[in-house]
């Protein structure tokens, strides 16, 4: 039987190492886990909670786009974090530097969901599941 996969870990190399670690750990509140200085280099390692991949065709990664922005906007890479109030988190994003692409939108699939442009050139979407 194959090994089992016990942690997805997404590695984002940032150039404003000291921007995206303060953004992504002190506003976005993600907290850290462990870091690291090596030979000339930093790491920060965020835990960012229950992790899943979730793998999209060309029509459905389109379809989510027009629903969360009105058009296709992003590339082969978004990343999704679940908050408890998608407005709020969008706000403080903002404040702290994020760039609003949309702001936070009811889906079809019931849950609130806002599209940011953040630091170390990441596209976030923030999502707050409505419920029934």
């Amino acid at each position: 039987m194959a090994e089992s996969v016990r942690e997805l870990r997404l590695v984002v190399t940032a150039p404003d190492y000291e921007e995206a670690v303060a953004f992504y750990r002190d506003v976005l509140g993600l907290h850290e886990r462990e870091a690291y200085d090596t030979e000339g280099g930093r790491v920060t390692i965020l835990e960012a909670g229950r992790a899943t991949l979730e793998i999209a065709d060309p029509n459905q990664a389109a379809f989510i786009d027009r629903i969360e922005v009105g058009s296709r906007v992003a590339g082969k890479y978004r990343v999704a974090f679940e908050v408890d109030d998608s407005a709020a988190t969008t706000a403080r994003l903002a404040a702290a530097g994020a760039t609003v692409i949309a702001e936070p939108t009811v889906t079809p699939w019931n849950s609130l969901n806002a599209r940011l442009e953040a630091p170390a050139g990441l596209q976030l979407t923030l999502f707050t599941e409505l419920g029934e």
